[in-house]
């Protein structure tokens, strides 16, 4: 289940996903499959290429990606997702989230 964004905020991710951008998007999220991550982040980017390309920056597989046809992406959560975040500058999702 995800809460913890607005429509626009969706919207703009769709569109920088759809228009080839790297895009992030964090959101809460909870899933009984992984306990003590209370967020997750998706990194979409409809170049597919482009995709797999910046996810072996971090050692993220081709095979990880999640094949949404309009929004692929990865799923980051936990330390990684920090981690990724930092190196990529995502300073309003971290402290939005309190990462």
């Amino acid at each position: 289940m995800a809460f913890g964004i607005d429509r626009n905020t969706l919207r703009t991710w769709k569109a920088d996903v759809r228009y080839g951008k790297i895009a992030f998007l964090t959101h809460y999220w909870i899933d009984d499959r992984f306990p003590g991550c209370t967020t997750v982040t998706k990194v979409g980017c409809a170049d597919y290429q482009k995709l797999i390309e910046w996810g072996k920056k971090y050692g993220l597989r081709e095979e990880w990606i999640h094949q949404d046809p309009n929004y692929p992406h990865f799923d980051l959560f936990g330390y990684r997702q920090k981690e990724i975040l930092t190196n990529e500058q995502q300073w309003e999702q971290i402290k939005k989230f309190h990462l």
